[in-house]
């Protein structure tokens, strides 16, 4: 995606109309997760990760406030949980061999306003939309451990610990430094535009851009690396969680009946065992 877009991705609008209800803490956290708070890309990284080294805290524990995205088919629970299983990794691929594929179109035309403002709250049949939050918190609540509000605010996050997918670390994040995390689209919205979604109405582009199945808050280098890659140019260096990322990939694009092309999906297969 162009610099305008990524900048765009990293910071939502927040709304100022939210009830108060001073400072909370969200979301499970587990015994597990208190005692290391409290002590303390084939596509590979070459190619998704050109300084291979992001900036991020201590290694995050297995499981914690992760669910894997077979258990998670509207994006509405938090993180992206690795598929270890036989089973799962069989349905996983199965998952993603319903994919259809097709070559990828030009950009020309695409615009980041043709997907809506980000983040807007009134985006047509997603889960979180018109609830009186913009896009990008409802994601940092949705993901984030040890959420902490704005006074008088139920809505505006102002730091947050994240158990990272794409890098597997553990990122402590104040809104001081807002794009240190990102909300990256997993298919980016360029690459819908080239496959297809040029020709869709507004409200359906909206949906694509804020519907939580398609949105991941991450560490703000590594969105920026990817880009508007596709799997086979980009994968998260975190390698437990590619074929977790290669199923969203596929519940994004079945959703929206949108192709990926041919590279995309045959590693998007391989990352399963396929």
């Amino acid at each position: 995606m162009a610099l305008r877009d990524r900048m765009r991705h990293g910071r939502g609008r927040e709304p100022g109309r939210e009830p108060g209800r001073g400072l909370l803490v969200a979301g499970a956290f587990t015994i597990g997760l208190a005692a290391v708070l409290s002590t303390g890309c084939e596509a590979s990284l070459s190619a998704g990760d050109p300084s291979g080294s992001p900036s991020a805290g201590a290694p995050a524990p297995p499981g914690t406030h992760e669910t894997s995205p077979l258990d998670n088919p509207d994006g509405t629970k938090p993180g992206l949980a690795a598929i270890v299983s036989t089973g799962g990794r069989a349905e996983a691929r199965a998952l993603i061999a319903k994919v259809a594929t097709k070559g990828r179109g030009p950009k020309t035309g695409y615009e980041r306003d043709k997907f809506g403002y980000a983040w807007m709250d009134n985006a047509p049949d997603v889960p979180f939309a018109r609830n009186g939050c913009d896009t990008r918190n409802d994601l940092l609540k949705r993901d984030g451990i040890k959420v902490r509000y704005r006074s008088g605010s139920d809505c505006v996050v102002i730091s947050l610990t994240l158990s990272d997918p794409y890098s597997g670390k553990l990122i402590e994040w104040k809104k001081a430094r807002a794009a240190a995390v990102q909300i990256d689209h997993v298919i980016p919205l360029s690459y819908g535009w080239q496959m297809g979604a040029s020709r869709w109405s507004k409200g359906k582009r909206e949906s694509l851009a804020n519907d939580p199945l398609n949105l991941v808050p991450v560490d703000g280098p590594l969105n920026g690396a990817k880009s508007d890659s596709g799997p086979a140019s980009w994968l998260p260096p975190n390698k437990v969680v590619r074929c977790s990322y290669g199923v969203r990939f596929a519940q994004v694009a079945l959703k929206y009946d949108l192709p990926v092309t041919a590279p995309d999906k045959k590693v998007m297969l391989g990352l399963c065992g396929g």
